[in-house]
């Protein structure tokens, strides 16, 4: 992420006697209605993290307390941190303010408050940039790494190293001659919602905690609920008869797709990875300047680690906590 080197004026409170950071900062919950005002945000981010998309922030506004505030044109996300939810955390500022000024605000809100300035899960390439601003202890987030793949290699599945991948998804194209894939749509949605709410509570495969894995099936359904306002691409897989058997949603920012949800039934062998390749082919075709899929950090869960890392990814984007 980049924000812009724009010299604004401000100068920290302790050295003003008008408005405090904490009164100039006046933060509000994250809810759908925000979506607008922040898509334009995230589109000046400049990151690959999905931490900076839409569905990384709303889907889990809920669970991690987000609140957001505009000021001087750049957006401050506060909410708590990843390994403790006692800590209250920010996000990385995006917008308009250059770091030093934005993160700067952040430092004197906290002190005004009484809490440890702390910003949450900034992606390893700005770590530099942030500990030049302003300098800080940085703790590694271990468990909320992202893992990004070359969109076309998931588009192919062509190599040696993703041979398993194709197997998986010939056999399910075997097995299912009659299959059919399409967007996800207004008319489809339905059938969608019901075949999700049936798989809910049977084996899910490889997944979160109790509590995380209760949360995203709680924002799943919300962004069904209320997927015009989200703005999401998604797809469904059928089988050859014709029943739903795997659906897969995500955003474009830049050139990278942020797949934020993907669930399949699990008792059909090669869905996950048939919805998984034949999604970036769609999306691929669609967005012809795209390069990366970010399919999102395994949250510690040594499932979905080995799931993930079984794909190759490009990068593994590494997070950490940084104490100013």
């Amino acid at each position: 992420m980049r924000t812009i080197g724009y010299s604004t004026g401000y100068v920290p409170a302790r050295s003003r006697r008008t408005k405090l950071s904490t009164d100039i900062l006046s933060f509000k919950p994250v809810t759908l209605s925000a979506i607008p005002v922040l898509r334009g945000y995230m589109e000046r981010s400049d990151s690959r993290a999905n931490d900076f998309s839409i569905g990384g922030i709303l889907m889990w506004a809920d669970y991690f307390h987000y609140e957001y505030c505009i000021f001087n044109d750049t957006l401050f996300i506060k909410g708590v941190s990843e390994v403790n939810p006692e800590l209250p955390a920010f996000s990385l500022p995006v917008g308009r303010m250059s770091l030093r000024e934005s993160v700067g605000m952040i430092v004197d809100y906290c002190r005004r408050a009484g809490i440890a300035p702390r910003l949450s899960a900034v992606p390893a390439d700005r770590i530099e940039e942030l500990t030049a601003a302003m300098p800080g202890r940085v703790e590694e987030l271990a468990d909320w790494s992202d893992y990004i793949y070359d969109a076309t290699a998931l588009a192919s599945l062509s190599g040696k190293k993703l041979s398993k991948k194709r197997n998986h998804v010939n056999r399910f194209m075997a097995d299912n001659p009659d299959y059919r894939f399409e967007p996800l749509s207004a008319a489809n949605l339905p059938a969608v919602r019901d075949a999700y709410l049936g798989w809910l509570g049977r084996d899910a495969g490889p997944g979160l905690d109790a509590a995380s894995a209760i949360e995203e099936s709680a924002q799943t359904l919300s962004v069904m609920d209320n997927l015009a306002a989200f703005g999401f691409e998604g797809a469904v897989l059928y089988d050859g008869d014709g029943r739903i058997v795997a659906f897969t949603m995500g955003e474009v920012i830049g050139d990278t797709l942020f797949t934020h949800i993907e669930k399949m039934d699990h008792g059909v062998a090669g869905a996950g990875e048939t919805v998984n390749k034949l999604f970036a082919v769609m999306m691929t075709g669609r967005h012809p300047s795209l390069r990366y899929i970010n399919r999102e950090e395994d949250a510690g869960d040594e499932g979905l680690r080995q799931a993930k890392l079984s794909y190759n990814p490009a990068i593994i984007l590494k997070k950490y906590d940084v104490v100013l």
